[in-house]
């Protein structure tokens, strides 16, 4: 029944993004476009602008919220979230190469920054996160902790984030006003093929997750119970790690960083669902996760729907306002 309600609060939070945005339409003339008519004014605005920062937004807070709940539970810690082991840093570096080194006058990458910004943007924040992903991997052939695991991805993460604070003092203005901006993360600008990649590139490892029920179970009561049920430990570490890794990477490259969701959205899952069985908690999270970006993309557009401003809010400024509380309830609770 809760799955059932977290599924209508999505369908009507969907339906509230394509009648609500920063441009006034009416409630017709949308009817009309979903139709297949209305307007070419319209039709531009809902399928190439509100519909695919919607899809964009389901498949990024679907993504983000399991691996937060995956990170939680392998590493058994309540704060852990996929930016804790220093993914998200490395997708912000590999931005950070393509907008910064790309922003330096007689650069080689200025040109090619350029001619396609939103791709090499992409490509490099991609390559960042699965170069640290990497990395850890490797460490983890040697760390058997845990703990020691998660430390390590920690000092990774600060690492990273010195490197970037080293290319943002070479850079020009412009060039770091186009970094901070795509540091605000949103879930505008990916249309056609770029969203359709995308979607299969997400969905497609979301659907593998049930084969992930059985080792999170077991996880969650500590690797010594987890190898008395046959469990190899150290495998599905790799595979929990690599899993969460390419979903944080994908969505990082393609929205920006995007705070506090895979950290608060498990956390509610848990509140709503009260138990710890994943085959409960694996759709509760996607579905919850669904729900918190979708009203945050609602928010976005609040300036306007008021009459303020065109300007829409950053993400990043508007998630923490809803996974902050939660976190801090959570710890209070305890």
């Amino acid at each position: 029944m809760k799955h059932i309600i977290l599924l209508l609060l999505t369908l009507i939070l969907c339906a509230a993004n394509l009648f609500i945005g920063s441009q006034a339409l009416s409630i017709r003339e949308v009817i009309d476009v979903l139709l297949g008519g209305g307007s070419e004014v319209a039709r531009f605005i809902i399928l190439d602008s509100r519909l695919p920062a919607l899809l964009t937004a389901l498949l990024a807070g679907a993504a983000l919220s399991v691996s937060g709940l995956i990170m939680q539970t392998l590493f058994r810690n309540p704060l852990a979230d996929p930016s804790l082991l220093g993914v998200s840093s490395g997708a912000g570096f590999g931005a950070a190469v393509a907008m910064l080194i790309g922003g330096i006058p007689g650069s080689w990458m200025a040109s090619t920054y350029q001619i396609s910004g939103f791709m090499l943007t992409a490509s490099m924040s991609f390559i960042g996160a699965i170069s640290v992903i990497a990395v850890l991997l490797a460490v983890s052939s040697w760390i058997k902790d845990t703990t020691g695991l998660l430390i390590v991805g920690v000092m990774l993460s600060f690492l990273v984030s010195s490197a970037t604070s080293l290319l943002i003092s070479f850079a020009s203005e412009s060039a770091v006003w186009n970094y901070m901006s795509w540091g605000l993360g949103s879930f505008e600008g990916t249309t056609g093929l770029r969203l359709l990649c995308y979607g299969i590139a997400i969905a497609g490892v979301l659907l593998l997750s049930p084969f992930l029920l059985k080792p999170l179970d077991a996880f969650l009561l500590g690797n010594n119970y987890a190898q008395s049920l046959g469990i190899l430990v150290q495998r599905w570490r790799t595979i929990l790690l690599l899993f969460v890794g390419w979903l944080t990477a994908l969505t990082t490259s393609v929205c920006g960083p995007i705070a506090f969701i895979g950290l608060a959205v498990p956390h509610g899952a848990r509140m709503i669902m009260k138990t710890a069985n994943h085959r409960q908690l694996v759709p509760s999270t996607i579905l919850l996760g669904c729900v918190t970006t979708l009203a945050c993309l609602l928010l976005t557009h609040l300036p306007a729907v008021l009459g303020i401003t065109h300007a829409l809010l950053p993400i990043s400024a508007l998630t923490p306002l809803i996974g902050a509380p939660i976190v801090i309830y959570i710890l209070i609770k305890k």
